[in-house]
């Protein structure tokens, strides 16, 4: 993942709600599964790995986001769990047609979600976080952001 991907995600994540930080985790997941076939494909072991683990970093937080007073939840973690050793068949026999189940699988939970983000009018999960105004000012080839609200407390609510 790029410093600019990064720093997108990361202000995304800030102003996000609940349903908008499930659809982003799914995102990081294809976009995690995009590094793995490459770095399978350059044959590249190391990176391969790398991008495995980032992916099992992002299914272990969807699984831990889970609420098992709905009925929906233990489906969704029995779908997990299947991603899982889709994971570690993929991580074992360095097979991209695991990936594309994975693949398939979260691509469709993330078409979902995106549908659900616009009936989910719940303000962003995280407080007192920096506010970006974004198109005040322009580079020479970039859009330049500017932070406001630097206070020295920012993050932490007491």
């Amino acid at each position: 993942m790029t410093t600019e991907l990064k720093q997108e995600y990361t202000l995304r994540i800030t102003q996000a709600n609940k349903t908008q930080l499930i659809t982003i985790l799914y995102e990081m997941v294809l976009l995690y599964i995009d590094e793995a076939e490459e770095a399978l494909a350059a044959e590249k072991r190391m990176e391969y790995k790398t991008a495995i683990r980032k992916i099992r970093g992002c299914m272990d937080e969807l699984m831990a986001s889970l609420n098992f007073d709905y009925e929906l939840a233990h489906n969704l973690l029995q779908l997990y769990l299947y991603i899982n050793r889709e994971l570690v068949k993929a991580s074992t026999h360095h097979d991209k047609e695991n990936l594309e189940h994975i693949r398939l699988i979260v691509g469709q939970l993330h078409g979902a979600y995106e549908q659900i983000e616009s009936q989910d009018t719940s303000g962003p999960v995280m407080a007192n976080t920096q506010t970006v105004y974004a198109g005040l000012t322009y580079g020479r080839n970039n859009l330049t952001e500017n932070l406001a609200d630097t206070a020295p407390n920012r993050g932490f609510c007491v």
